[in-house]
């Protein structure tokens, strides 16, 4: 399994967009086989870091989920959210493999 780590830098004027944004993107990564673990959104403190995290089987598998950026129409119109309200100002991502607790 390798997880996906999400590093956000938000606009929080646009926080009602980035949830738009996040709410496309966890139903997006659902669908084509990965696992999300949530948006973690601004509560106290810095206003303006959020983070992302969701698993895929593999890195190949996250490959195959990655061709459709840009080409098919429903991750065009997930970014566009993005885009169009300048919700994100920057984002970083890591590879992690989860390390669980055991039963």
């Amino acid at each position: 399994m390798i997880t996906c780590v999400v590093h956000y830098t938000i606009n929080p004027q646009q926080i009602e967009a980035f949830e738009r944004f996040a709410h496309a993107w966890m139903r997006l990564v659902t669908k084509h086989g990965g696992v999300h673990h949530g948006y973690f959104l601004p509560a106290e403190g810095a206003s303006d870091k959020a983070e992302a995290l969701f698993s895929f089987e593999s890195l190949a598998a996250y490959e195959r989920y990655r061709a459709r950026f840009g080409s098919d129409p429903e991750f065009v119109a997930a970014d566009r959210i993005r885009d169009g309200s300048g919700c994100v100002v920057r984002y970083e991502r890591t590879f992690m493999r989860p390390l669980l607790p055991s039963d």
